[in-house]
């Protein structure tokens, strides 16, 4: 009995897990054929219905659909990337894909027939999909081997159709390198390239892999973000995972959480002032760039608390206060700061006033209450300290009890 319990569970979270993806027929006028959607909405999409997502396209659906999603899934529940819109395009019922990615052995370029798929992507599915879901700009597209190399004509448009472009040991047309070291320095907004490659490739494949990595690492152009993995010491299809994997997180980098390696590179150094717009920046980047309305996470204030803290008298406590009372209002993380700014400057009775709101908010259960309390306590001793003349960190004296009879 207890053998079908469980395996009932096991049905019933599967169908679950099921519930966001569908398939559908999509009738497509440019390649005069149906095709096979796999389509996956994130877990927030019909509760949240303000946000919009990211899109990430994957050729060789049937392959790559469920490695993505898997990833995006746990990328997104560590914060470590937005929840995304992913569609997996099927390739593989009648080997579609080798004439849907063809090219000119002359010119490298799409022929009659894969031109025509081109079209289906850029000007069918995408319209569809902007036009049925609530989508950010932001759009990614992945492809292996034969589509990975396919993914680099959007790449090349004067303007690319795409903003992250992830090319798992592709198979280059002629003269693709050529055409993509003159695109990485001349693209005048922010994109991103990710290429993976290995010895166990075929060897006219690795070295042609190698040639676009040699001339794309040298890019100096600022908005060409690149990362390449020689991923030698693993298989073909382990590659594949891991390949997704990392460009995922290369990709969304900029989404994730401040790390102490970006604050010890980037941020250690700052002044108050530049630490407190770094942070406003990196935020107004997130939803720039991936169109995800994300408030300044906690983790990043405490980031940077000691710069502000620390440097400078604390002259930017109150700034720092201010801004973080607009973003969580109902917590007493602002009010803290804006007293720590007026305790030392020596106004007690701000500090005061500022300490006891934000203790107000915490709540008599709250296991962090006394801690808090700490302050308010700190602040009427420096107040009783005053009022006797004693100098700052002088020991206070002793109130004695009255004596029977006084």
């Amino acid at each position: 009995m207890r053998k079908i319990v469980l395996l009932l569970l096991f049905f019933t979270m599967a169908l679950q897990a099921q519930d966001n993806i569908v398939f559908k027929k999509f009738n497509s006028f440019n390649l005069n054929s149906e095709r096979i959607l796999k389509i996956y909405l994130p877990d927030s999409y019909e509760e949240k219905t303000d946000n919009s997502y990211p899109i990430a396209i994957l050729l060789d659906g049937e392959f790559l659909f469920d490695v993505y999603v898997a990833n995006a899934k746990l990328f997104a529940a560590r914060d470590k990337a937005p929840e995304q819109i992913i569609v997996g395009v099927f390739q593989n019922q009648n080997d579609e894909r080798y004439s849907d990615c063809d090219f000119s052995v002359d010119t490298g370029l799409p022929n009659e027939d894969s031109a025509k798929f081109y079209g289906f992507i850029k000007d069918e599915l995408l319209t569809y999909l902007e036009n049925n879901y609530r989508t950010s700009l932001f759009k990614t597209i992945v492809g292996n081997t034969l589509t990975g190399n396919f993914t680099n004509y959007f790449f090349l448009e004067p303007e690319p159709v795409f903003n992250a472009y992830v090319n798992i040991s592709p198979s280059y047309a002629p003269e693709m390198q050529s055409r993509l070291e003159a695109q990485s320095q001349s693209v005048v907004t922010p994109y991103f390239y990710y290429l993976s490659g290995g010895d166990f490739n075929p060897e006219k494949r690795a070295a042609a892999i190698k040639n676009v990595h040699n001339l794309l690492k040298l890019s100096e152009n600022p908005n060409f973000n690149y990362k390449y993995d020689d991923l030698s010491n693993s298989n073909k299809t382990a590659s594949i995972g891991q390949s997704i994997a990392s460009a995922m997180g290369f990709t969304f980098e900029t989404y994730a959480a401040i790390t102490q390696e970006e604050f010890d590179e980037e941020i250690a150094d700052m002044s108050p002032a530049e630490a407190i717009e770094y942070l406003e920046r990196k935020y107004v980047e997130i939803e720039y760039l991936y169109g995800a309305n994300v408030k300044i996470r906690e983790s990043d204030i405490y980031k940077i608390e000691p710069i502000i803290i620390d440097k400078m008298n604390g002259d930017y406590l109150e700034e720092f206060g201010k801004m973080i009372m607009r973003l969580y209002p109902e917590t007493p993380l602002g009010d803290f700061y804006i007293g720590l700014y007026y305790e030392t400057g020596y106004e007690y009775k701000k500090a005061l006033k500022h300490y006891k709101n934000g203790y107000a908010k915490i709540g008599a259960d709250n296991p962090n209450g006394d801690g808090y309390y700490a302050n308010i306590e700190r602040v009427l001793e420096k107040q009783r300290a005053e009022r006797l003349g004693l100098n700052s960190g002088e020991e206070l004296p002793e109130e004695e009890e009255p004596e029977q009879g006084e």
